[in-house]
């Protein structure tokens, strides 16, 4: 009986599961692992075709579907900031996130989480930071901030990963084209367990040295809006004992 090659979206799923539901911190070894998986994954293997035709959303893929995909989602259809659920537990989170050309996500952090990110097509402004020293006033977070990437990224390129405290843990992206990003977060944000997602604000100061900056708390934009949209890609076997 032939056994069925698994997709890399699953290869990717069982690489995050065995390393996250550790009770230990990953290692070196093994980021690089989950970054070279990510590396080697395209929008079609996560059931996006980045070539359809903006305008009348006829497919013009130029692979063949990936083994348990029917249908993809047209990335260069996409009017808004657009999130693809692919899967999340308590221990990790998978999805994508697809922008239109001009649209932004605001800066924002990721705490106490590891994030592995891949640029699967188009180009993005990318602007991060890490703390240097913050503290809470008035029940907000402000604070010195030192950049950590203030430029463009145009795909195709490696996967990145940022830390709790180091890689560029709080940043912010504006899509230069239309664009798709795959997230890895582990863990994922939650309310109940006190990983919120907060929004900052640039505070210009004059007298700072360059590669410096202040950032105050904010309140998530009111214009902020992002849509879902289904995972066309190929389904995952999930492992019976997944929390």
């Amino acid at each position: 009986m032939q056994t069925m090659e698994r997709s890399k979206i699953q290869h990717l799923y069982d690489a995050c599961n065995a390393i996250f539901s550790k009770k230990q911190l990953p290692t070196f070894q093994e980021i690089q692992w989950l970054r070279s998986l990510l590396d080697n994954i395209e929008a079609i293997d996560v059931g996006i075709d980045e070539f359809c035709n903006k305008k009348s959303g006829v497919p013009c893929m130029r692979k063949p579907l990936p083994t348990g995909s029917q249908r993809l989602l047209c990335g260069h259809g996409i009017s808004q900031i657009t999130y693809v659920h692919i899967f999340e537990c308590n221990d990790f989170s998978i999805g994508v996130f697809c922008f239109p050309a001009g649209s932004k996500l605001p800066l924002h952090d990721h705490p106490g989480m590891t994030v592995l990110s891949k640029l699967l097509y188009g180009s993005i402004y990318l602007r991060s930071y890490d703390w240097v020293k913050c503290g809470t006033s008035n029940g907000k977070t402000d604070g010195l901030v030192a950049t950590v990437m203030d430029g463009a990224v145009h795909a195709p390129c490696e996967a990145s990963v940022l830390f709790p405290r180091s890689g560029g843990n709080i940043h912010s992206f504006t899509a230069l084209a239309p664009s798709a990003i795959l997230d890895v977060l582990s863990p994922p944000y939650s309310e109940e367990f006190g990983r919120p997602s907060t929004y900052y604000s640039e505070v210009p100061i004059p007298f700072l040295p360059a590669g410096y900056t202040i950032l105050e708390e904010k309140e998530r934009p009111q214009d902020l809006m992002v849509i879902g949209a289904p995972y066309l890609g190929p389904q995952l076997t999930l492992d019976v004992g997944f929390r």
